[in-house]
C-alpha cells in the first residue's frame, strides 16, 4: 500500500479500508487531482468516516467522468472508552445505549442529495460495532460531555453492509408498513426514527424525485413515492 496520505490516517479509517479491500486493488492512487483510498478496476472508492461536506466537491468533480463509491460506517453498537489524561490506561468502558441505523446516512446526505440519482455514483453502508475512545479537557471544550472529547474510533466488527447503487435502491427503506401515502410524523413512527431524520430522508427523497408532494394532512404534508 502506497504511503500517500496515510501519515494522518485515523485507526476507523484505516481498518475499514483493510477489510474493504479486495485481491487486486491499488490504494491511495491520484485521480484528476485527489488521492482516491481504493481503486477497482475502474470504480473508484471513497471511504468517509466524518462529514460528507468535506468532501462534497471531491465527489462531484470525480463523478463528472468517473464511476464513485462512497464507503459510509454508522455505528450500529458502539462502546464508550474513557482514558486516562496522560496515557492509554482505560479508566472505565461502557456500551452506548444507542443503536445506529442505516438512515442516519441521510444526515449527511443531505448537504448534496441528488448525487443519489447520478448513475455514476453508489454508497455502501456499513453497520459496524465500534469503540470510540475518549479522552478529559480542562476549559470549555465538548461541554456538553463535561469535557470529554473524541480522540479515537476503533472498528471491532462489520455487522452488515447495504449497497445503494441506483436511486430506486433507496426505496426499500419505506417500510411496508406505511401507508401508500403518509408524512413524515407516519414515517417516524413507523419506523421509530427521530422526527428530524424523517424529515431529512424525506427532503432527500424529494430531491431525486422517489416521493411526490400530493397534499396536506393538518399540518404535515402528505407524499406518495413515484411507483404509486
Amino acid at each position: 500500500m502506497s504511503g500517500i496520505g496515510l501519515l494522518n490516517e485515523k485507526s476507523l479509517h484505516a481498518s475499514l479500508k483493510e477489510w474493504y479491500a479486495q485481491p487486486g486493488d491499488k490504494f491511495e492512487v491520484k485521480v484528476d487531482g485527489y488521492v482516491i483510498d481504493i481503486v477497482r478496476d475502474n470504480l473508484l472508492i471513497e471511504i468517509q468516516t466524518g462529514s460528507f461536506v468535506s468532501i462534497r466537491s471531491k465527489l462531484n468533480n470525480l463523478i463528472q467522468s468517473h464511476r464513485v463509491r462512497l464507503v459510509y460506517p454508522v455505528a450500529q453498537e458502539k462502546w464508550i472508552v474513557k482514558l486516562s489524561k496522560n496515557s492509554d490506561a482505560e479508566l472505565s468502558r461502557r456500551k452506548s445505549p444507542k443503536q445506529g441505523r442505516v438512515e442516519q446516512v441521510f444526515r449527511e446526505m443531505v448537504s448534496f442529495p441528488k448525487l443519489i440519482a447520478n448513475p455514476n455514483f453508489s454508497i455502501e453502508i456499513l453497520m459496524i460495532q465500534e469503540e470510540e475512545w475518549r479522552r478529559h479537557y480542562n476549559g470549555k471544550r465538548n461541554w456538553r460531555r463535561r469535557g470529554w472529547g473524541t480522540v479515537e474510533r476503533h472498528l471491532l466488527e462489520v455487522m452488515d453492509k447495504k449497497l445503494f447503487e441506483k436511486p430506486t435502491d433507496w426505496l426499500a427503506l419505506l417500510p411496508d408498513a406505511l401507508n401508500k401515502s403518509f408524512t413524515t410524523k407516519d414515517l417516524s413512527e413507523t419506523t421509530g426514527m427521530r422526527k428530524s431524520l424523517a424529515q431529512k430522508m424525506v427532503y432527500c427523497f424529494r430531491k431525486v424525485e422517489l416521493i411526490k408532494l400530493t397534499g396536506k394532512i393538518g399540518r404535515y404534508n402528505l407524499y406518495m413515492d413515484h411507483k404509486s
